[in-house]
């Protein structure tokens, strides 16, 4: 019967190519791997790998049997789980990816009370910059946008209503749009994955208006980058509501939203995890993220719902204007 150890060694160097790094990753002296492989391949009969350079490559019954190994070692894992499932306390590893704007204004601070909730659990956390494609089995993560080509569930967490938005100076400078059709006119800053397509601006009383802003002389890729771009005058550019309303607490003046009257589409914030049965410390850190998301998040997704608005650009635009005529 082959022993579980050599099959996981087996199938790390299967996936990594590598004597050196499978034993790196699996904290294995080199000689202790290569026994373990060795004797595997005395138990089936037949070598299962075979040297290339400086790579280790199967054998044709090393593919063969790599299928069967992994059909096993799964089956494990769902034993494992299965077992976690009887235990009355949440424990284990946790792997929690989080986009790196929401980090700190959300999440972080909210963090010690899942541990304080699960002393056992152990949580790794990180930040990432582009949407998770491969599933982690121990794996959380948090995206700020859509993740069109991962292959993990996606839960709408919350969606972020969003702003155009500039300096006042700015606009004192340059005059506020009106319409839509006066963006045309004004510097815009882009925000990588957000207006490549255009966007449509929808408004209560009149027809809706597809803006497609031309090349952006000044482009990022970060939210906070795109933030600092704004503040400092250089043009107008979309931002989330959310965000935008936290730059304003630590820098108060520093933005102003404009065409208060018109929808731009929500940003939705995306919640991804593996498919199928989750570990109960999985299930348990999904049921805090969704209790963990603020109110604010639950904007609307396409209702012309007016609300209350905060000075905007225009009425700045205007009280200038009067006084400089006064």
């Amino acid at each position: 019967m082959y022993h579980i150890d050599e099959l996981v060694a087996f199938d790390t160097i299967m996936s990594l190519g590598s004597l050196t790094r499978s034993a790196g990753q699996l904290g294995l002296a080199k000689s202790t791997l290569s026994r373990r492989i060795a004797h595997l391949e005395q138990q089936l009969g037949q070598p299962l790998l075979r040297r290339q350079s400086n790579r280790l490559l199967p054998t044709e019954a090393g593919q063969v049997f790599h299928r069967y190994c992994r059909q096993i070692l799964e089956l494990a894992e769902q034993g494992h789980q299965a077992l976690d499932e009887l235990q009355d306390e949440i424990s284990g590893e946790l792997h929690l990816a989080i986009h790196s704007e929401l980090g700190p204004g959300w999440l972080t601070p909210r963090l010690g009370q899942f541990l304080q909730r699960y002393p056992a659990v152990r949580l790794m956390l990180s930040t990432c910059s582009t949407p998770p494609v491969e599933a982690d089995s121990q794996g959380v993560s948090v995206w700020l946008g859509s993740a069109c080509d991962s292959d993990q569930r996606q839960e709408v967490l919350g969606r972020l209503s969003c702003g155009i938005y500039g300096h006042p100076a700015y606009f004192v400078q340059h005059g506020c749009p009106r319409h839509p059709r006066d963006l045309a006119r004004h510097a815009w800053l882009g925000l990588a994955g957000t207006c490549e397509q255009g966007v449509t601006l929808k408004h209560a009383e009149h027809d809706s208006f597809y803006f497609q802003p031309a090349a952006s002389r000044l482009r990022s890729d970060h939210s906070t980058l795109h933030g600092d771009a704004i503040a400092a005058g250089y043009g107008l550019g979309l931002l989330p509501d959310w965000l935008a309303a936290a730059r304003e607490r630590a820098h108060p003046g520093s933005l102003m939203r404009c065409l208060d009257e018109w929808q731009v589409p929500s940003m939705p914030v995306t919640l991804l995890y593996p498919y199928g049965a989750q570990p109960r410390r999985l299930t348990a850190l999904l049921a805090f993220l969704r209790q963990a998301a603020p109110a604010a998040w639950a904007t609307e997704l396409d209702s012309l719902e007016k609300k209350p608005a905060p000075p905007t650009a225009l009425a700045l635009h205007a009280t200038t204007t009067l006084a400089s005529r006064s």
